[in-house]
């Protein structure tokens, strides 16, 4: 009995080179066109088996809506947020801290949720915040920094710029 040939036959080889070589064409094709965007465009990212450009307008806010998001506790804030993203390998693409609230608008990966990431952000803030401003306890009573609730909402292509604005008419 004779066995079957393991070498791959002529076809299946030129099949494969042909298709390494359009691969390839299509990556110069894309870095043509990654190198044509504005610097300031986000850019889709990739996974082992995705493609992805998960947008989110996030909006922090106080318990009890104070205005306690100011001077060095605003700028805290700002270092803590940039720093949990960065950590996470998250992207923060705009960050506009008002004394009652805090706009984000961040891209993240699709291993992320929305309620992870307003979690980790919240969590983490909220004790740092406490630990180095106590006199915060005079305004927030209790163990929490941050209202229970958040808002969110996923930002397309067309509607990134707009929020983009939005989010840096607030620092005015």
């Amino acid at each position: 009995m004779k066995k079957p040939s393991r070498r791959p036959r002529d076809r299946d080889v030129a099949d494969r080179n042909i298709a390494d070589r359009n691969i390839a064409d299509r990556n110069i094709a894309d870095r043509n066109i990654a190198d044509k965007q504005p610097a300031q465009a986000p850019r889709y990212w990739t996974g082992a088996h995705t493609t992805h450009k998960l947008r989110y307008h996030l909006v922090l806010v106080p318990k009890y809506r104070k205005r306690v998001l100011k001077g060095a506790v605003a700028a805290r804030l700002e270092g803590l947020i940039r720093q949990a993203c960065a950590v996470n390998g998250w992207e923060p693409e705009e960050l506009a801290i008002q004394p009652d609230h805090a706009h984000l608008l961040l891209q993240a990966q699709p291993r992320f949720s929305v309620a992870q990431i307003m979690r980790t952000l919240k969590g983490g803030t909220a004790r740092v915040l406490r630990q180095e401003f106590p006199e915060l306890e005079e305004f927030l009573w209790g163990d929490s920094f941050w209202a229970d609730g958040y808002f969110a909402a996923t930002v397309g292509v067309v509607e990134g710029s707009v929020v983009t604005a939005y989010i840096q008419n607030q620092r005015q």
